[in-house]
């Protein structure tokens, strides 16, 4: 994997250009605009390289973990520069690179579905100033106005001359210049890639089993590790016995790491099959008697607080709760739920003197250097992060256990590399899981069914307090009032409150975090209300949605996936249709799904219809697959998704009591892509938000009946296969 030419002693008001005698080839970078906590001078970036055979190399600067985004990033600069996409070769950029050069690449977590909306802008101007100085560069070897010259498709033409010139013939000359300061970005409706379906540049090579992920890492001599933490969060080795494992074949080394043990040897099955044996004595602190009940006891202490933290305070929801003609009540919950990636925690570390390497499996390979550094005691310059596949993410590998664990372990072993991996027991028991949350709604409605009073109180853990470490605004934890605190509905009087619940349970970002749960509470509830006025749900929902600027995206996807649904059609005997929207991650998303329920509680999902705004749809044809794999995700936690507290310890631990989907109990699934254009959503995450709701609605219309927790097997619910 080879990584871009680097230079950082180029002066910041230019591009760094970079050319060679011997290659001719051209590399070009630009100024990124940085966030409020980096330099106020702005940085240089490098994005694209163009070889003498007119391959254009576009870095990715990102994790790619399943989500697509290594094609749809360089898609972005390759529409501006006007490339031949066919002649595109998409590499990584490194952590030690963006450290070199003063983080020149900018924020390289794949996390809340930001990669394409966060970074857009400046990957538009990479390509648009490449193509600008290539155009340059051939009127002025022509000797012709540059307007008279037009980039396309990897060469630049002289229409009037009908001479033209290739991108590999032209960066030689194109690197000499200097970059221009400011550059036109193109018309939307002037694209001819962005909105393309686009095969996936990684797919060849993982059907091929060419593609190396964390868990592939191989090193001459390495080590592997196997490890086991307290089976108690927070708990400590008070004592351990090794004596039965530490002279066995194979077996290198037992560590007490004092938060957890690990074992060293030749291979990871002989280290994993030894870690069973080592007696471990754990002092579990205060927490051992912890169970899933008193969780619940202490959220439910929660909603009885006098003083909560206020998210959003519209009117006087609380007085006018008390004129209503009818007011609705109800608790909805949802629980813990591991991440469950196909590829557990992994991370190869190689120490050797003050130089660190390390091959993990992050979702943000500049966190994974700064704790790689701080654990080792070197030096954030002399630790490389090689760039590698996830087998999935999903928001766990964005933190930095794992990546801890290992290097210590390296440490220990100094000069030789290790590869440590953990169980699917360790993963599922030792998680940094999506928060509980119980969530209480009280709405008053008219005399002529319009809601004019609405109270949301959630009593949940908060993220950002204990595993971030950071203050709260205002007391609130943003993700723990997501969609609540924003809802577009037109309700005059609306409180949402919150009561910060946290417990030794360890919570982290689960993919889409409070949208995979709270539009659960929300549209399920706003079903409800729409019964009690005797109103059609869809319908319920665009009378509350105002015509206005705000709410028209609410709309938009809402009427586009009910039309694709065919909502207000005849159904077969016995099927019934449920419905939700919402905004997550700067798009909008509706879902409609079709149901029946036979009389042994078999769920029959008949049809899934799910949509998404996310303003501009980079490439379609990963859009449908992400929405697909969301189902597939999606499906899972809402049927069997659950993490249950017992004596302070994880019940669930592997496949067959934390239940995955099968492929026999797939439905079928249309995505619908509405985009309005004038903004970049991001498509990762949003799809989880209005399943739940959706699908519940649908069920609980087919049985009679009001769901209001997950999992669907709580309630005696399966799947029929199909």
């Amino acid at each position: 994997m080879s990584t871009p030419h680097m230079n950082a002693g180029i002066d910041r008001r230019h591009f760094l250009k970079v050319s060679s005698s011997a290659t001719a080839g051209l590399s070009l970078g630009f100024f990124v605009p940085q966030s409020a906590h980096a330099a106020e001078t702005p940085q240089l970036n490098v994005w694209v390289e163009i070889e003498p055979n007119d391959t254009i190399v576009i870095r990715y600067a990102r994790a790619e973990m399943g989500q697509g985004s290594m094609t749809s990033a360089p898609m972005i600069i390759a529409e501006e520069l006007d490339a031949d996409w066919k002649k595109v070769r998409v590499e990584y950029a490194t952590a030690h690179e963006n450290l070199r050069t003063k983080r020149a690449y900018g924020d390289m977590a794949s996390v809340g579905s930001r990669t394409i909306r966060n970074s857009q802008e400046y990957l538009r101007k990479a390509g648009a100033t490449a193509r600008e100085m290539l155009v340059a560069a051939a009127a002025q070897q022509w000797g012709v106005p540059a307007s008279e010259c037009k980039a396309s498709l990897n060469k630049v033409t002289h229409a009037a001359s009908k001479r033209s010139l290739s991108y590999g013939q032209l960066a030689g000359a194109a690197a000499k210049l200097e970059a221009p300061k400011d550059v036109q970005l193109k018309n939307p409706k002037d694209w001819t890639l962005i909105g393309k379906p686009i095969a996936r540049v990684d797919i060849p090579d993982i059907v091929v089993g060419k593609t190396r992920y964390g868990i592939d890492t191989q090193l001459p001599g390495m080590l592997h590790a196997a490890i086991a933490a307290c089976p108690v969060f927070n708990g400590k080795v008070k004592s351990m016995d090794a004596s039965k494992v530490e002279n066995r074949r194979g077996i290198v080394k037992v560590l007490n790491m004092g938060d957890f043990v690990a074992v060293v040897a030749d291979n990871w099955w002989r280290a994993k099959e030894a870690l069973r044996e080592v007696s471990v004595d754990w002092d579990v602190g205060e927490h051992g008697t912890l169970s899933s009940a008193a969780i619940m006891a202490h959220f439910k202490a929660g909603m009885e607080q006098a003083e909560l933290a206020v998210a959003r305070n519209d009117g006087n929801a609380i007085e006018a709760l008390g004129k209503s003609a009818k007011v609705l009540e109800a608790d909805y919950f949802t629980p813990y739920l591991a991440h469950a990636t196909m590829e557990p925690m992994v991370c190869t570390a190689w120490l050797q003197g003050d130089k660190l390497d390390i091959w993990s499996s992050t979702q943000n390979p500049e966190a994974t250097l700064a704790v790689s550094a701080a654990t080792a005691g070197v030096p954030q310059t002399h630790v490389k992060v090689h760039p590698v596949q996830l087998g999935g993410g999903l928001g766990r590998k964005s933190a930095q256990d794992f990546t801890r664990q290992a290097v210590l372990i390296a440490k220990a072993m100094a000069g030789k590399p290790v590869k440590m991996l953990w169980t699917r027991e360790e993963e599922i028991q030792h998680g940094l899981y999506r928060p509980a949350s119980l969530m209480r709604f009280k709405a008053g409605l008219d005399a002529s069914g319009k809601v004019d009073a609405l109270h949301i109180r959630v009593s949940a853990p908060s993220i950002l307090a204990t595993l971030l470490k950071l203050p709260l605004p205002k007391g609130i934890d943003g993700q723990a009032v997501a969609s609540f605190n924003d809802h577009p509905y037109d309700i005059p009087n609306t409180l949402v409150d919150y009561a910060q619940r946290n417990t030794n349970v360890p919570v982290g970002f689960w993919r889409s975090v409070g949208h995979s749960q709270n539009p659960f509470g929300r549209e399920c509830f706003i079903d409800e209300l729409a019964q009690a006025a005797s109103k059609d749900p869809v319908a319920f929902r665009l009378d509350m949605l105002p015509n206005n600027e705000k709410s028209k995206r609410d709309r938009s996807i809402l009427e586009a996936v009910t039309k694709a649904a065919g909502w207000g059609s005849k159904l077969p005997e016995g099927v019934f249709r449920g419905v939700a929207e919402t905004e997550g991650y700067g798009s909008w998303t509706a879902c409609v799904c079709e149901v029946s329920v036979n009389a042994k509680n078999e769920v029959k999902i008949h049809r899934i219809v799910i949509g998404i705004d996310p303003g501009y749809a980079v490439n379609p044809d990963n859009i449908v697959a992400q929405f697909q794999g969301s189902v597939v995700h999606g499906l899972t936690a809402i049927f069997w998704g659950e993490n249950t507290i017992k004596e302070g310890r994880v019940e669930q631990s592997n496949f067959h009591d934390y239940r995955m989907m099968r492929l026999n109990e797939m439905p079928k699934v249309e995505v619908v892509i509405a985009p309005t254009g004038g903004f970049w959503g991001g498509v990762g995450e949003p799809a989880q938000a209005p399943l739940a709701p959706a699908l519940v609605n649908a069920i609980s219309a087919a049985m009679g009946k009001r769901i209001r927790s997950l999992p669907l097997k709580n309630h005696g619910l399966s799947l029929v296969k199909t």
